[in-house]
């Protein structure tokens, strides 16, 4: 009997459309007069999409505001418990050495 495959879920079927969207955009802008489509869309949209984005920009605000202080603390925080300096150096010590090491010597 065969093995028979899943059926693909919403989440899988908004990726795969998601990729194919991405994947082909370069194709469509190579197309000709792709230029005059997109600013016709643009015209089109745009009205409606600000207005939908001025609706949810000042609760968005007020999150972040909100939200804000404490995510500096916490950045604050981790940042300075992490030994990210030393770290630095002993990165671009070893690749010095393993660049010294390929040098010719005069």
């Amino acid at each position: 009997m065969p093995v028979r495959i899943p059926k693909a879920g919403a989440i899988e079927g908004v990726a795969f459309a998601t990729a194919g969207v991405v994947g082909f955009a370069p194709f469509y802008f190579m197309l000709p007069s792709a230029n005059q489509r997109l600013a016709s869309q643009t015209l089109k949209w745009a009205p409606r999409w600000e207005r939908n984005i001025s609706y949810f920009a000042p609760p968005a605000e007020r999150v972040a505001q909100r939200v804000e202080p404490r995510v500096h603390n916490t950045v604050v925080r981790v940042d300075n418990r992490l030994p990210l300096e030393k770290m630095a150096k002993g990165v671009d010590r070893r690749i010095k050495n393993g660049v010294d090491r390929f040098q010719p010597k005069h």
